[in-house]
């Protein structure tokens, strides 16, 4: 077994591979798969049709193979830059979100319930998302030392350029929602047809929960050329939609004024409804004979919605309103106490008035900063109706990778200080440089990563003086509110990788010997001991929010992750010894550096002192 980590994410082709290979391993053939063999299994034979229907654009293809591409990256902790480093359980991550969404993949897959992203609407601006197949990283470091690109309609592939960018990253978004988990996306008319066709092949369409309608402005602009368009929209699709519970809004005193008592029946307030139905059955067409005795039939072309027996049932329970003198058409009772769910049914319109509107969310913003440094920020009140629709619970994980002003974050610590919750956030943004003529560069701020930190930073400081600085989890229980958040930075690995372009020229053999001589230590020299604890947590799959501590073992420093679950040791000239000392801790993994090891002895030794005692040895 290769006990090696390498500098590379998760293979995702191979994960895939091995998954359909667990349930389907007759459709494998000298370790290649037979896909008609494996559609045949699934009821779907090839019929050669080539007019099916299909959703294809230019680059699509490869925009898959971008999406499994495994990423040379890696996510460096900036403590300089965070608040409340080791005790918060929030992160913010400055990088590419294509890179660090494949960095995700191990510590966060299946545990994310909900994601929220506003992408660059497709109007011809803001796109500096534009991939580098053969070395994202490259591209990457390039982006963020330019400003934003643009994507005018002229360019003939307007819509194939924006699709390109939003296909690999929801293709590995999807792997990271839980089972029960939900992702919202605000998009506007220009690309909200496409999006959904690829959310449909993404994420199945029989997920598709609803197209929400948000009104995003309260007044019509007069100066429209045809219509003043008041609106945008959110797409909401669930993992699977058979284990997703959508969540229920409060009841409101309006809703409630709808039921009254006028008979004073014990089982409280009620409303009525109609007895009849549109659906014809000559069985339930009978006539009712009114308590004061007048006989009443079905409206015409209706009938009742119940059958006579199971009406007078009905009837001796006091669940039928004849009206106050006993002689009106019948209707059915309906209880406020006997309600099948809790609060009321989520509408697909959200009105400014409930949530917000997009001048709500720029105020909110420029209160907070002193400026308007960030255009159209989501309002808050619009993040707490998604979260309440997400139906988060109080430690739910919710990840926004186009973070922009951190609204998002800002939404779930109010939440959090609101109903005690335990709320995580993961936000991911671009460090977009600011235009130089822009009131966020003349407020200070040289990218929008910086707009986003110091929102969350303002914001949680307010949450605390307003709320304090404790929450309640229960009757009498408290703790500390967590408005803090990890800073780390997208960088290329920690790790050495074997430089395998073609060697040229006569001094051949003494460039082989200088690349060899320098994979000797793994680990490159301008790297902290942290860079390295944190880019093995990813790649052995522990989340960021996990602890990290330290001890001394034998006077050399050995790094903790979690309870044990993982012992880092990154000093030089490990011996045996030192490896009997870590493992009396007993933890579940020991991690070294191979180069750090005293000798080939030493390594040895390690291997066995470590498999007698089942903990599992690994090495950078």
């Amino acid at each position: 077994m290769n006990n090696k980590l390498d500098g590379l994410s998760m293979n995702l082709e191979k994960t895939n591979m091995e998954k359909l290979k667990s349930v389907f391993p007759e459709c494998f053939s000298e370790q290649k798969l037979d896909i008609d063999k494996l559609l045949s299994l699934c009821g779907e034979y090839i019929d050669n049709d080539f007019e099916k229907y299909k959703f294809e654009w230019k680059g699509k293809s490869e925009c898959l193979r971008l999406a499994q591409k495994r990423s040379t990256g890696t996510l460096r902790p900036c403590r300089e830059e965070s608040v409340n480093f080791d005790d918060t359980e929030n992160v913010y991550i400055e990088g590419d979100n294509l890179e660090v969404l494949k960095l995700l993949q191990t510590a966060y897959y299946n545990k994310i319930k909900m994601i929220y992203i506003d992408p660059p609407y497709n109007t011809g601006n803001d796109f500096v998302y534009e991939d580098d197949f053969a070395d994202p990283m490259a591209r990457y470091k390039e982006v963020t030392q330019q400003t934003t690109k643009s994507n005018p309609e002229t360019m003939g592939r307007y819509h194939t350029n924006w699709l390109n960018m939003m296909y690999p990253r929801l293709r590995l978004a999807a792997n990271l929602l839980r089972d029960d988990g939900v992702i919202f996306i605000s998009i506007d008319d220009n690309e909200v047809d496409n999006l959904k066709k690829i959310c449909n092949e993404v994420f199945g369409e029989e997920n598709f929960v609803a197209q929400l309608i948000w009104q995003r402005a309260f007044s019509p602009k007069n100066d429209a050329k045809y219509i003043s368009n008041s609106h945008d929209y959110i797409l909401m699709y669930a993992k699977y939609i058979d284990k997703f519970k959508i969540g229920r809004l409060p009841r409101t005193e309006e809703a409630n004024a709808r039921y009254s008592n006028p008979d004073n029946d014990p089982r409280g307030v009620w409303t009525s409804s109609d007895m009849s139905v549109k659906t014809y059955n000559a069985e339930y067409d009978y006539p009712i004979t009114t308590p004061s005795g007048k006989i009443i039939e079905p409206p015409s072309g209706r009938c009742w919605r119940t059958s006579k027996e199971a009406f007078e049932k009905l009837v001796s329970e006091n669940r039928v309103y004849f009206g106050a003198d006993g002689s009106n058409t019948p209707r059915i009772k309906r209880f406020l106490s006997e309600l099948k769910y809790d609060g009321m049914a989520p509408t697909s319109i959200l009105l400014h008035k409930d949530v917000g509107h997009s001048q709500e969310g720029s105020q909110e913003v420029t209160k907070l900063l002193n400026a308007g440094v960030f255009d159209g920020p989501k309002p808050v009140r619009l993040l707490n109706r998604l979260l309440t629709l997400a139906n988060t619970d109080k430690d739910s994980i919710i990840l926004d990778f186009f973070s922009g002003s951190a609204t998002t974050a800002h939404a779930v610590m109010q939440l959090n200080a609101e109903d005690g919750g335990n709320r995580k956030f993961i936000m991911v943004q671009l460090p977009e440089l600011c235009d130089e003529k822009s009131e966020a560069y003349k407020a200070g701020y040289k990218n929008i990563c910086e707009i986003g930190k110091e929102r969350i930073r303002r914001a949680g400081k307010k949450i605390l003086e307003e709320k304090g600085d404790q929450i309640a989890v229960g009757d009498e229980e408290k703790k500390p509110l967590d408005v803090g958040f990890k800073v780390f930075k997208l960088d290329t690995s920690n790790l050495k990788l074997w430089d395998n372009t073609p060697i040229t020229g006569d001094d051949q053999i003494e460039m082989f010997t200088e690349r060899m001589n320098s994979m000797i230590d793994s680990i490159k020299d301008d790297r902290s001991d942290m860079d390295v604890v944190y880019e093995i947590m990813l790649k052995m799959g522990v989340p960021l929010d996990v602890s990290v501590q330290y001890i001394e073992v034998n006077g050399k420093i050995v790094y903790i992750v979690g309870e044990f679950l993982l012992m880092i040791a990154l000093f030089d000239n490990i011996t045996a010894e030192d490896i009997e000392s870590i493992a009396a801790y007993a933890p579940a993994k020991i991690i070294c550096a191979e180069s750090s090891f005293k000798d080939d002895s030493a390594l040895s030794n390690a291997h066995y002192i470590l498999r007698d005692k089942q903990i599992e040895l690994k090495l950078v």
